[in-house]
């Protein structure tokens, strides 16, 4: 341990506080995309604990990143000096069954969170594709769901508690410090530590849910009538080769479950099939467009119309298997511009000339020649005008009606990077931003502060000076945050910036940073 921070632990030996701290501990997202060592991994299982992490911090000059789960597959939570996770600081402090407020630590994984609701009659209104994220990094991050009766997750959050720079643990919510409340939902980690979370949940619901699998001009007919309001919850699989799609929606229902009928290639088999046809992908790009025929097909049919359909718990049928390591570039943009977004991209992928019925110009500035990517591209919806809740700073949605959310997820087959990665990210990229889009924060975006400036315009001045009130030293703050949010000037006092970058033997990219 650095002579510093040894001495700085001694003088304080005395507090009766524990300082949980251990060296050598690589970190790496779950995609294994990004990895970095801390110079101290942290987990703290305390409100005291927090604040002494902080307190010593500041004392040594250090700076601070927070993870859970790392399922964000960018460098966000990447850090050579201290990486405080939240794993042990996870239990659930109160239950109102009668309002539905619950309260939480911050570090409760939303898997247990959800487990804990059902033990009492409850659920999350709202849930993501996944359960594996902590409750605090799901809502510093935006995590969204596929509902345009729902906003973000952080909609039902109705206070939370956050520890600062200063040591200071303070409280906020709508009515009490709203700008700080409004900054912290979506804070990317970069003004302190959310230690204390209350949400709102409704009583426990099932979903009825179906899907089916059709020519993708059937979604582009309804899309302006009935496709994303025909249930409560609604997600769509764009499949760019065979141009078709598989459009999945649920509503609320009082029946007997009903799991969904069992595919054997779902099951093991399925997973090593695609998985291998994705590696053999790497060195034979020209066979993804069968790949999606073929795996597709065994999955959802291959016939036009075939449909499936369930009734599940809601924390069961709203999440999807992630499935293998994975880039994940996914952009919130006007919820009418989807149709043009989808033709765009086929008849940039599809090579389509003007003879073909669904071409459309896709004036992408960049060749689509021997490029391939994999599929399907995922589409849902949220709407952050129906709720009462006050919009995050950084909301990347649209603020008067519907977004549409796009996720292009390029797999890393074993750990491998597809060679398709850079010219399909920059193309799509490139699109996005010119129908008026805005990054998912969590994401793999390569858009850096310039353009994200005349993005989000004064709401990221008003989270900045937010920001800069709390942490003037830049205790919370690295690369990531200094590329893309961070105001054009000197390095803060503690800010950690990044020296370089090798790749390591599985594949990941290993970030070196210095304090």
């Amino acid at each position: 341990m650095d002579p510093l921070v040894a001495a700085e632990l001694r003088r304080r030996a005395d507090d009766g506080v524990a300082f949980r701290a251990r060296p050598n501990h690589t970190h790496h997202t779950w995609a294994r995309t990004f990895s970095s060592i801390p110079e101290l991994y942290i987990q703290p299982q305390s409100l005291a604990e927090v604040e002494k992490v902080i307190d010593v911090a500041r004392a040594c000059r250090r700076r601070i990143a927070t993870a859970g789960c790392g399922h964000s597959p960018s460098n966000l939570t990447c850090t050579s000096s201290w990486l405080v996770n939240l794993d042990n600081f996870n239990r659930v402090l109160s239950v109102d069954r009668q309002t539905g407020i619950v309260v939480v630590e911050s570090g409760i994984r939303l898997y247990a969170l959800c487990d804990e609701l059902e033990r009492n009659g409850l659920s999350m209104p709202n849930l993501g594709s996944i359960n594996e994220q902590s409750i605090a990094g799901a809502i510093s991050t935006g995590t969204h769901g596929s509902s345009a009766r729902h906003g973000l997750m952080s909609e039902d959050i109705v206070a939370l508690k956050i520890t600062l720079a200063s040591g200071e643990t303070v409280s906020c919510s709508p009515d009490d410090k709203p700008d700080l409340f409004r900054a912290a939902t979506l804070s990317l980690g970069a003004l302190g530590i959310i230690t204390e979370i209350s949400i709102r949940t409704v009583p426990s619901f099932s979903l009825r849910w179906s899907q089916t699998v059709n020519a993708d001009c059937k979604i582009f007919g309804a899309w302006n009538g009935d496709l994303w309001t025909q249930s409560e919850f609604v997600r769509v699989w764009w499949l760019p080769y065979s141009r078709r799609a598989v459009v999945w929606h649920g509503d609320k229902t009082d029946e007997d479950m009903s799991p969904p009928t069992k595919n054997w290639f779902d099951g093991p088999v399925g997973y090593y099939v695609y998985h291998n046809l994705l590696a053999l992908s790497q060195l034979i790009p020209c066979i993804l467009p069968w790949v999606e025929r073929f795996v597709f097909g065994m999955q959802h049919g291959f016939a036009n119309g075939t449909t499936y359909s369930a009734v599940q718990p809601s924390g069961q049928a709203l999440l999807l298997n992630c499935l293998y390591s994975q880039y994940v570039n996914e952009w919130a943009l006007p919820l009418h511009k989807g149709p043009e977004a989808l033709r765009r991209l086929s008849s940039w992928l599809n090579h389509l000339g003007p003879d073909d019925p669904d071409y459309v110009p896709h004036d992408i500035p960049f060749s689509a020649d021997g490029l391939y990517v994999h599929a399907p591209l995922e589409v849902r919806v949220s709407d952050t005008t129906v709720t009462s809740s006050p919009r995050p700073f950084l909301d990347p949605t649209v603020p008067d009606g519907p977004t549409l959310y796009l996720n292009a997820t390029l797999y890393r087959p074993y750990h491998f990077d597809p060679p398709c990665r850079q010219r399909f990210y920059q193309g799509f990229e490139y699109l996005m931003n010119e129908l008026g889009g805005r990054p998912h924060w969590a994401k793999n975006f390569e858009t850096r502060r310039p353009e994200i400036e005349a993005l989000f315009g004064k709401d990221l001045d008003a989270w900045r000076r937010i920001r800069d009130e709390v942490d003037p030293r830049g205790m919370f703050v690295g690369p990531w945050h200094r590329e893309r949010v961070l105001a054009e000037g000197p390095r803060l006092e503690f800010e950690e910036m990044e020296t370089g970058r090798k790749k390591v033997w599985d594949g990941s990219v290993f970030t070196v940073g210095s304090t």
